[in-house]
């Protein structure tokens, strides 16, 4: 049984997720976006066994050294995107002065992959890696919940137009994996309100089956 916490930080509201299993004592935590007070108190005396990014926009990113060293866990990245957390050119904070001080931070400690199996939490967590709206963009796999960061949203899909982006990929990740899934599966995005797989098939109005 997964249970899902989820707080939205920074100016552009980003979802970040505190997730618990059987031991509530245990957590892990999913895309630390800016000022991330809020999480940390509520995983205060927690052990966080991994910090999963589902890509290194900064938006997404902008709290994991507070995050990272208050909890003292590894973080796990695309390879695609190893090189951005270290560039704020790269992870875009550069791009957005009036939002963000330049993002940097140390690299991630592992890899992720396409198909990869995390047992984080007494859980198992698929990989699935869906590009499109950064190269190294994936989505995570718990059971019926799925973390798709910036690829697939209530009724929209992430933008393409920023370095990396590629709309073909993005719609092919769609279509090719997350809309392959269950239709009860709950999409849990990187920004906005949850969905489900089935809801969007239905009513996606950029991506429809």
């Amino acid at each position: 049984m997964l249970n899902i916490r989820s707080y939205n930080l920074g100016a552009l509201q980003t979802n970040a997720y505190l997730l618990t299993g059987a031991d509530p004592a245990k957590g892990v935590i999913i895309d630390p976006g800016a000022n991330p007070a809020a999480l940390l108190r509520a995983a205060e005396g927690m052990e966080i066994e991994a910090i999963l990014l589902t890509h290194a926009h900064f938006d997404h990113i902008a709290g994991l050294d507070e995050v990272r060293k208050a909890k003292k866990c590894p973080v796990y990245l695309h390879p695609l995107e190893s090189e951005w957390l270290g560039s704020p050119k790269l992870n875009g904070s550069l791009m957005w002065p009036d939002t963000t001080p330049p993002v940097s931070t140390d690299p991630a400690e592992y890899d992720l992959a396409e198909g990869q199996v995390l047992n984080l939490l007494g859980l198992t967590f698929r990989v699935l890696h869906t590009p499109g709206h950064s190269p190294g963009s994936v989505s995570f796999l718990c059971g019926n919940d799925l973390f798709s960061g910036d690829v697939l949203f209530k009724m929209g899909v992430g933008r393409t137009d920023l370095p990396g982006g590629r709309e073909r990929d993005l719609f092919d990740s769609i279509r090719g994996k997350l809309y392959r899934l269950d239709e009860e599966v709950k999409v849990y995005p990187g920004h906005g309100p949850r969905t489900s797989i089935g809801y969007e098939k239905l009513h996606n109005p950029y991506v429809q089956v």
